[in-house]
């Protein structure tokens, strides 16, 4: 196991332009080092719009190594994995073996899922059902997760240890509902589990395989994996960290080989800034799904989300007189993922993190406000659309 101090953290470092020169973009460049300064350890970005394609990066891949991030190194992307595996589902319902209203048991007796419960409702996050990694209620009331959830040194030692899908669904399933199916939303990875296991039921394949069939062998999309139970990344990527506490000492430790399978379909999935530009660029464009089943899945709810809804496997954010972009974010243990692109597909923003995490998810305001600038910058820098 490779621990290393705090103390070796790099936290401001020079930043360089990628695919065109850095005077082109920066007010981009300039965002990206302010998120390092932040506290994130790296951050890549790549834009494309009017002016072009263009990516920079800024941080360090690795701490002790002054190293920039890899402009397209591959990073675990966490809950974009959801839009990959909503993709597939309604892959499925294109193909005439999975309903969309159909009950979810329907296709998995063997679990205790409310008979209410529709495959929708999975995808929409409106099931109901408990969230495995915790829940945080309104009344402030926190039930906490499978203990495999990143919360300290036990998940550090853990972290090789393979959880099956089967059993994080069936802790979920063990516990009270949040609500009755259908009347209210909240995010939940279990919705995501029980949508993959419902696609290795029906098509007696892999999710893996079915992404492959899919999404990635048509795309092209060569840096973008669905590991299961695998614990590397490919060459290149940026590292990930996690920080705890132990005898009154303050310990980092590289986590980014570990099992993701505590998370499965929830956010276990690896790609790179290009391959999710493309996907996310190609969805929109109707090169995955028929149109009807596309528009099913831009077809938004409202959300406790400010400024959010969501639709099938994705967030639709306002952007008031500039409309709005389809998204989803993502971060898993150390790493983290943005996505996003306009309707109408001509602006598209995608971008890695890696960083160092901890039991309190200390730098989860960081990445959302850096997130917010970056967004205003690229996709409310124009002229409002007409109303």
């Amino acid at each position: 196991m490779t621990e290393v101090t705090t103390s070796n953290v790099q936290s401001t470092v020079l930043a360089a332009g990628g695919d065109s020169p850095e005077s082109d973009r920066p007010e981009l460049q300039h965002i990206l080092q302010d998120i390092v300064d932040s506290g994130i350890t790296g951050i890549t970005l790549r834009v494309r719009d009017e002016r072009g394609t263009w990516a920079g990066s800024a941080g360090v891949g690795r701490i002790g190594d002054p190293e920039l991030p890899a402009i397209n190194g591959h990073a675990r992307i966490g809950s974009n994995t959801k839009t990959f595996t909503a993709v597939v589902m309604l892959r499925l319902v294109a193909d005439g073996l999975i309903e969309l209203d159909a009950p979810a048991k329907q296709y998995l007796p063997e679990f205790d899922i409310d008979p209410r419960v529709t495959v929708r409702m999975l995808l929409q996050h409106t099931s109901g059902i408990f969230n495995f990694t915790g829940e945080v209620y309104p009344d402030g009331t926190i039930v906490m997760g499978i203990p495999a959830t990143p919360s300290g040194k036990e998940w550090v030692d853990k972290r090789f240890v393979t959880y099956a899908p089967e059993v994080l669904v069936r802790f979920a399933l063990s516990k009270p509902a949040r609500f009755e199916p259908g009347t209210d939303w909240s995010y939940a990875n279990t919705n995501y589990v029980i949508a993959r296991l419902i696609i290795e039921k029906v098509t007696g394949s892999t999710v893996a395989a079915e992404m492959r069939r899919v999404i990635f062998d048509p795309l092209g999309l060569e840096g973008t994996t669905q590991p299961s139970n695998e614990i590397d990344l490919a060459e290149p990527h940026g590292h990930a960290y996690y920080r705890y506490e132990e005898d009154g000492e303050e310990v980092t430790v590289d986590i980014s080989e570990h099992n993701p399978s505590w998370i499965s379909s929830g956010g276990d999935m690896i790609s790179t800034s290009e391959d999710l530009e493309t996907f996310l660029s190609s969805l929109i464009a109707g090169r995955l799904l028929p149109a009807e089943l596309l528009a099913e899945m831009l077809a938004a709810r409202p959300t406790p989300l400010p400024g959010m809804d969501y639709g099938l496997g994705v967030f639709v954010q306002d952007l008031g007189e500039h409309g709005t972009v389809i998204t989803h974010n993502g971060g898993m243990a150390g790493y983290a993922a943005l996505m996003y692109c306009t309707p109408d597909g001509r602006t598209a923003m995608t971008g890695t993190l890696n960083y160092i995490d901890d039991a309190t998810m200390s730098l989860a305001v960081a990445f959302q406000q850096g997130a917010q600038r970056l967004v205003d910058a690229v996709f409310r820098a124009g002229t409002p659309i007409a109303g």
